[in-house]
């Protein structure tokens, strides 16, 4: 399993970023696909996830309405599309795909950063 991240970049509060999640050597549809972030001095926080298998996405409370995660099924890419991004919200995002059927559950809580399979991180700065 293989994520490569991209789209990280300096945004002013109230912005917008795409995030992308490139994945090869898998099947997609075993897998919920998601991201995690982590700012500078604290735990590991999930974001989102989508599962192509059946279609569901979730969202954390603190992103929903605001984020919105995709697939491109011919791509084997998941993208994050983030709007009115907030100063705290400046972070490593990581891509992470977990294998199983309602894996999406392990995208909220405590994050385990040993569980699933992790991208090398892209980094999000929202200035204020």
């Amino acid at each position: 399993v293989q994520l490569v991240e991209s789209g990280g970049a300096l945004v002013q509060a109230g912005g917008s970023l795409r995030l992308s999640c490139a994945g090869s050597g898998f099947h997609f549809d075993d897998y919920g696909i998601g991201w995690v972030r982590q700012a500078p001095g604290k735990e590991r926080e999930g974001v989102s996830c989508i599962s192509r298998s059946d279609g569901m996405t979730s969202y954390e409370a603190p992103v929903q309405g605001r984020f919105s995660i995709s697939i491109n099924n011919a791509k084997n890419t998941v993208y994050l599309q983030m709007d009115n991004l907030k100063p705290e919200e400046t972070a490593v995002y990581y891509c992470r795909a977990i294998k199983g059927i309602d894996s999406c559950k392990f995208f909220s809580g405590t994050i385990d950063p040993d569980f699933g399979a992790w991208g090398q991180g892209t980094q999000v700065t929202v200035a204020s």
